[in-house]
Protein backbone atom coordinates (compact mmCIF):
# COMPACT_ATOMS: atom_id res chain seq x y z
CA UNK A 1 0.00 0.00 0.00
CA UNK A 2 1.49 3.11 -1.36
CA UNK A 3 2.36 6.17 1.44
CA UNK A 4 -0.27 8.96 1.59
CA UNK A 5 0.91 12.29 -0.06
CA UNK A 6 -0.51 15.60 1.17
CA UNK A 7 -0.78 18.83 -0.16
CA UNK A 8 -0.26 22.76 1.58
CA UNK A 9 -2.11 25.46 0.37
CA UNK A 10 0.46 29.08 0.90
CA UNK A 11 -0.43 32.38 -1.14
CA UNK A 12 -2.94 30.79 -3.34
CA UNK A 13 -0.42 28.20 -4.33
CA UNK A 14 -0.90 24.52 -3.96
CA UNK A 15 2.83 22.69 -2.32
CA UNK A 16 3.39 19.19 -2.75
CA UNK A 17 2.97 16.48 -2.89
CA UNK A 18 4.90 15.45 0.24
CA UNK A 19 4.80 12.35 2.74
CA UNK A 20 3.03 12.72 6.27
CA UNK A 21 6.64 12.84 8.20
CA UNK A 22 7.65 15.69 5.55
CA UNK A 23 4.38 17.96 6.69
CA UNK A 24 4.76 17.21 9.99
CA UNK A 25 8.71 18.05 9.62
CA UNK A 26 7.29 21.56 8.04
CA UNK A 27 4.70 22.13 10.83
CA UNK A 28 7.51 21.67 13.86
CA UNK A 29 10.36 23.92 12.08
CA UNK A 30 8.03 26.92 10.80
CA UNK A 31 7.58 26.20 7.66
CA UNK A 32 3.92 25.86 7.48
CA UNK A 33 1.46 27.54 9.80
CA UNK A 34 -1.18 25.62 11.72
CA UNK A 35 -3.53 27.66 10.17
CA UNK A 36 -2.55 26.71 6.75
CA UNK A 37 -5.21 24.35 4.76
CA UNK A 38 -4.16 21.04 3.77
CA UNK A 39 -5.33 17.91 1.54
CA UNK A 40 -5.62 14.42 0.85
CA UNK A 41 -6.49 11.55 -1.14
CA UNK A 42 -10.12 11.12 0.13
CA UNK A 43 -11.27 13.76 1.75
CA UNK A 44 -14.01 16.29 0.61
CA UNK A 45 -11.93 19.82 0.36
CA UNK A 46 -9.20 21.58 2.28
CA UNK A 47 -8.99 22.27 6.02
CA UNK A 48 -6.58 23.46 7.87
CA UNK A 49 -3.62 21.45 9.35
CA UNK A 50 -4.66 22.01 13.25
CA UNK A 51 -7.76 20.60 12.60
CA UNK A 52 -6.24 17.09 11.54
CA UNK A 53 -5.62 14.83 13.72
CA UNK A 54 -2.22 13.51 12.51
CA UNK A 55 -0.74 16.95 12.82
CA UNK A 56 -3.15 18.32 15.84
CA UNK A 57 0.71 17.96 18.12
CA UNK A 58 3.10 19.13 15.19
CA UNK A 59 3.16 22.80 15.51
CA UNK A 60 5.68 24.66 16.98
CA UNK A 61 5.84 24.20 20.98
CA UNK A 62 5.08 27.72 22.71
CA UNK A 63 6.79 27.72 25.96
CA UNK A 64 5.18 28.20 29.00
CA UNK A 65 4.78 32.04 30.98
CA UNK A 66 7.69 32.20 33.36
CA UNK A 67 6.95 31.07 36.82
CA UNK A 68 5.65 34.15 38.93
CA UNK A 69 8.04 35.96 40.69
CA UNK A 70 10.81 35.11 38.65
CA UNK A 71 13.74 37.92 37.81
CA UNK A 72 16.05 38.25 34.88
CA UNK A 73 18.37 39.41 36.77
CA UNK A 74 20.51 37.81 39.07
CA UNK A 75 19.45 38.34 42.77
CA UNK A 76 22.12 39.27 45.00
CA UNK A 77 22.29 39.66 48.60
CA UNK A 78 24.19 42.90 49.96
CA UNK A 79 25.18 45.07 52.97
CA UNK A 80 25.78 48.65 53.49
CA UNK A 81 29.25 49.83 55.63
CA UNK A 82 29.74 53.10 56.94
CA UNK A 83 27.65 56.43 57.83
CA UNK A 84 29.57 59.39 55.22
CA UNK A 85 32.05 57.63 53.29
CA UNK A 86 30.01 54.10 52.65
CA UNK A 87 30.69 51.05 50.65
CA UNK A 88 28.23 48.37 49.87
CA UNK A 89 29.46 44.76 50.07
CA UNK A 90 27.67 42.16 47.49
CA UNK A 91 27.37 38.82 48.11
CA UNK A 92 26.94 36.26 45.10
CA UNK A 93 26.26 32.85 44.56
CA UNK A 94 27.84 30.95 42.29
CA UNK A 95 27.64 32.07 38.50
CA UNK A 96 26.01 34.97 40.09
CA UNK A 97 27.34 38.47 38.73
CA UNK A 98 27.31 42.25 39.19
CA UNK A 99 28.21 44.62 36.70
CA UNK A 100 29.71 48.25 37.97
CA UNK A 101 31.42 51.47 36.94
CA UNK A 102 35.44 50.65 36.19
CA UNK A 103 37.65 51.80 39.04
CA UNK A 104 34.85 51.45 42.07
CA UNK A 105 35.12 48.09 43.25
CA UNK A 106 36.94 48.36 47.03
CA UNK A 107 37.91 44.43 47.57
CA UNK A 108 36.73 41.11 46.42
CA UNK A 109 36.90 37.58 47.37
CA UNK A 110 39.24 35.27 45.50
CA UNK A 111 36.80 33.16 43.68
CA UNK A 112 35.58 36.03 41.87
CA UNK A 113 36.51 37.20 38.48
CA UNK A 114 36.50 40.53 36.98
CA UNK A 115 35.71 41.39 32.96
CA UNK A 116 35.84 44.58 31.31
CA UNK A 117 33.00 45.17 29.25
CA UNK A 118 31.38 47.16 26.48
CA UNK A 119 28.84 48.92 28.04
CA UNK A 120 26.50 47.80 30.74
CA UNK A 121 26.74 43.78 29.40
CA UNK A 122 23.29 43.30 28.74
CA UNK A 123 24.04 43.48 24.68
CA UNK A 124 26.86 40.47 24.90
CA UNK A 125 25.33 38.11 22.97
CA UNK A 126 25.00 40.94 19.82
CA UNK A 127 27.12 41.72 17.29
CA UNK A 128 30.01 44.22 17.59
CA UNK A 129 27.98 47.58 16.79
CA UNK A 130 25.19 46.40 18.87
CA UNK A 131 28.26 46.77 21.89
CA UNK A 132 29.02 49.57 20.58
CA UNK A 133 25.78 51.38 20.27
CA UNK A 134 25.42 50.23 24.41
CA UNK A 135 28.79 52.44 24.51
CA UNK A 136 28.15 55.21 22.97
CA UNK A 137 25.12 55.40 24.90
CA UNK A 138 27.52 55.68 27.59
CA UNK A 139 29.25 58.02 26.44
CA UNK A 140 26.40 60.46 26.04
CA UNK A 141 25.99 60.42 30.12
CA UNK A 142 29.51 61.08 30.83
CA UNK A 143 30.54 57.88 31.42
CA UNK A 144 33.05 55.37 30.30
CA UNK A 145 33.01 53.45 27.50
CA UNK A 146 33.87 50.43 29.53
CA UNK A 147 32.04 48.81 32.79
CA UNK A 148 33.15 45.78 34.95
CA UNK A 149 31.51 43.09 35.60
CA UNK A 150 32.44 40.89 38.30
CA UNK A 151 31.51 37.30 38.35
CA UNK A 152 31.50 34.02 41.17
CA UNK A 153 33.35 31.22 39.50
CA UNK A 154 34.40 29.68 42.77
CA UNK A 155 32.07 27.31 45.31
CA UNK A 156 29.78 28.47 48.10
CA UNK A 157 29.19 32.67 48.95
CA UNK A 158 32.40 35.05 47.83
CA UNK A 159 32.22 39.03 48.18
CA UNK A 160 32.99 42.16 46.35
CA UNK A 161 32.67 45.59 47.47
CA UNK A 162 32.41 49.26 45.94
CA UNK A 163 33.10 52.13 47.67
CA UNK A 164 31.20 55.79 47.16
CA UNK A 165 33.43 58.34 44.74
CA UNK A 166 32.52 61.34 47.55
CA UNK A 167 31.00 61.54 51.02
CA UNK A 168 27.64 61.33 50.78
CA UNK A 169 25.20 58.03 50.87
CA UNK A 170 24.16 54.61 48.95
CA UNK A 171 20.83 54.08 48.05
CA UNK A 172 19.52 50.32 47.79
CA UNK A 173 16.55 50.18 44.75
CA UNK A 174 14.58 47.10 43.89
CA UNK A 175 13.56 48.31 40.04
CA UNK A 176 11.04 45.61 40.48
CA UNK A 177 8.84 47.54 43.14
CA UNK A 178 9.84 50.44 41.28
CA UNK A 179 8.06 49.50 37.93
CA UNK A 180 11.03 48.28 36.56
CA UNK A 181 12.79 51.53 35.68
CA UNK A 182 14.27 54.54 37.00
CA UNK A 183 15.55 57.93 35.54
CA UNK A 184 18.72 59.06 38.11
CA UNK A 185 21.12 61.71 37.76
CA UNK A 186 24.42 61.26 35.09
CA UNK A 187 26.85 59.74 38.01
CA UNK A 188 24.96 58.57 39.80
CA UNK A 189 25.02 54.59 39.58
CA UNK A 190 27.48 52.84 41.78
CA UNK A 191 26.72 49.12 40.84
CA UNK A 192 24.01 46.99 39.52
CA UNK A 193 22.99 43.13 39.46
CA UNK A 194 24.26 41.25 36.24
CA UNK A 195 20.76 41.72 33.93
CA UNK A 196 19.96 44.98 34.65
CA UNK A 197 20.45 47.58 31.94
CA UNK A 198 22.17 51.52 32.46
CA UNK A 199 20.93 53.35 29.21
CA UNK A 200 19.73 56.75 29.32
CA UNK A 201 16.89 58.96 29.52
CA UNK A 202 16.35 61.92 27.05
CA UNK A 203 14.68 65.16 28.46
CA UNK A 204 12.19 65.92 25.75
CA UNK A 205 11.18 69.15 27.24
CA UNK A 206 14.04 71.84 25.99
CA UNK A 207 13.60 74.04 29.03
CA UNK A 208 14.95 70.43 31.47
CA UNK A 209 17.65 69.92 28.89
CA UNK A 210 18.93 73.60 28.49
CA UNK A 211 18.57 74.35 32.93
CA UNK A 212 17.74 71.21 34.49
CA UNK A 213 20.97 70.44 35.73
CA UNK A 214 21.44 67.81 34.11
CA UNK A 215 21.13 68.77 30.54
CA UNK A 216 19.25 66.89 28.12
CA UNK A 217 20.48 63.50 29.28
CA UNK A 218 20.27 61.42 32.69
CA UNK A 219 20.67 57.91 33.77
CA UNK A 220 17.74 55.63 32.76
CA UNK A 221 17.86 51.98 35.08
CA UNK A 222 16.04 48.99 33.81
CA UNK A 223 15.03 45.44 35.18
CA UNK A 224 13.95 43.66 37.97
CA UNK A 225 17.06 43.47 40.17
CA UNK A 226 18.64 45.60 42.63
CA UNK A 227 20.70 48.83 41.85
CA UNK A 228 23.18 50.72 43.96
CA UNK A 229 23.22 54.60 43.02
CA UNK A 230 24.93 57.04 45.54
CA UNK A 231 24.45 60.47 46.38
CA UNK A 232 25.82 63.11 48.12
CA UNK A 233 25.10 64.65 51.86
CA UNK A 234 21.73 62.91 53.47
CA UNK A 235 19.30 61.22 51.40
CA UNK A 236 15.90 62.16 51.64
CA UNK A 237 13.07 60.16 49.72
CA UNK A 238 9.90 62.42 49.07
CA UNK A 239 6.50 60.33 48.12
CA UNK A 240 4.40 62.18 45.88
CA UNK A 241 0.60 62.18 45.52
CA UNK A 242 -0.75 62.75 42.33
CA UNK A 243 -0.99 66.11 41.04
CA UNK A 244 1.44 66.85 44.23
CA UNK A 245 4.22 69.41 43.25
CA UNK A 246 7.57 69.76 44.85
CA UNK A 247 10.01 72.67 44.09
CA UNK A 248 13.84 71.81 44.02
CA UNK A 249 17.41 72.87 43.47
CA UNK A 250 18.30 71.28 40.08
CA UNK A 251 21.41 70.03 41.50
CA UNK A 252 19.88 68.46 44.62
CA UNK A 253 18.09 65.52 42.29
CA UNK A 254 19.13 62.13 42.87
CA UNK A 255 16.64 60.29 41.22
CA UNK A 256 12.65 59.49 40.30
CA UNK A 257 10.43 56.73 39.69
CA UNK A 258 9.24 56.54 36.00
CA UNK A 259 5.93 58.29 36.65
CA UNK A 260 6.86 60.95 38.17
CA UNK A 261 7.54 64.49 36.06
CA UNK A 262 10.31 66.40 35.62
CA UNK A 263 10.34 70.09 34.40
CA UNK A 264 11.89 73.43 35.45
CA UNK A 265 10.71 76.78 36.24
CA UNK A 266 12.69 80.25 36.80
CA UNK A 267 12.77 82.08 40.12
CA UNK A 268 10.44 84.53 40.51
CA UNK A 269 11.41 87.85 40.18
CA UNK A 270 14.77 89.46 37.96
CA UNK A 271 16.03 90.88 41.28
CA UNK A 272 15.81 87.39 43.35
CA UNK A 273 16.74 85.53 40.49
CA UNK A 274 20.52 88.04 40.77
CA UNK A 275 21.26 88.51 44.03
CA UNK A 276 19.16 85.65 45.36
CA UNK A 277 22.21 83.10 45.33
CA UNK A 278 20.12 80.37 43.82
CA UNK A 279 20.40 80.54 40.47
CA UNK A 280 17.76 80.99 37.73
CA UNK A 281 16.10 78.34 37.85
CA UNK A 282 14.54 75.72 39.60
CA UNK A 283 13.16 72.21 39.39
CA UNK A 284 9.33 71.43 39.67
CA UNK A 285 8.79 66.98 39.72
CA UNK A 286 5.15 66.46 40.02
CA UNK A 287 3.35 63.03 41.16
CA UNK A 288 2.23 60.32 41.53
CA UNK A 289 6.22 58.68 42.34
CA UNK A 290 8.93 59.15 44.47
CA UNK A 291 11.65 61.14 44.14
CA UNK A 292 15.26 61.10 45.81
CA UNK A 293 16.96 64.26 47.38
CA UNK A 294 21.05 65.07 48.24
CA UNK A 295 21.78 67.60 50.42
CA UNK A 296 24.90 68.25 48.95
CA UNK A 297 25.41 68.51 45.23
CA UNK A 298 28.73 67.13 44.31
CA UNK A 299 28.82 70.26 41.88
CA UNK A 300 28.26 72.04 44.88
CA UNK A 301 30.62 70.69 46.66
CA UNK A 302 33.24 71.39 43.80
CA UNK A 303 32.98 74.48 43.92
CA UNK A 304 33.13 75.62 47.36
CA UNK A 305 36.95 73.61 47.03
CA UNK A 306 37.61 75.76 44.04
CA UNK A 307 36.75 78.46 45.52
CA UNK A 308 39.32 77.52 49.10
CA UNK A 309 41.70 76.59 46.32
CA UNK A 310 45.37 78.53 46.58
CA UNK A 311 44.63 79.40 42.55
CA UNK A 312 41.61 81.11 43.33
CA UNK A 313 43.42 83.03 46.08
CA UNK A 314 41.32 81.22 48.64
CA UNK A 315 44.54 80.95 50.61
CA UNK A 316 43.70 84.60 52.32
CA UNK A 317 40.18 83.78 53.10
CA UNK A 318 40.27 82.62 56.30
CA UNK A 319 36.84 81.62 57.61
CA UNK A 320 35.71 83.65 60.53
CA UNK A 321 39.35 85.16 60.81
CA UNK A 322 39.52 89.45 61.09
CA UNK A 323 42.79 88.79 59.36
CA UNK A 324 40.59 86.78 56.72
CA UNK A 325 38.12 89.28 56.11
CA UNK A 326 41.59 92.31 55.52
CA UNK A 327 43.01 90.11 52.91
CA UNK A 328 45.46 92.64 52.30
CA UNK A 329 46.84 92.54 55.84
CA UNK A 330 46.37 88.76 56.25
CA UNK A 331 48.36 88.20 52.77
CA UNK A 332 51.40 90.31 54.65
CA UNK A 333 51.78 88.05 58.02
CA UNK A 334 50.85 84.77 55.99
CA UNK A 335 53.08 85.50 52.93
CA UNK A 336 50.38 85.68 50.70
Amino acid sequence: MSEKQWYVAQNGQSIGPMSEQDLKAGLSGGTYSPTDHVFSEGMKGWVPASSVAEFAGAAPATPPPPPAGAKSADEVDYEIFGKEMQFVEVELDPGESVVAEAGGMMYMDNGIQMQTIFGDGSNQQGSFMDKLVGAGKRMLTGESLFMTVFTHHGSGKARVAFASPYPGKIIPMDLSKHGGQMVCQKDAFLCAAKGVTIGIAFQKKIGVGLFGGEGFIMQKLEGDGLAFVHAGGTIVEKELRAGEVLRVDTGCIVALDKNVTYDVEMVGGVKSAIFGGEGFFFAKVAGPGKVWLQSLPFSRLAGRIWQAAPQTGGRTKGEGSVLGKMGGIGGFFDGG
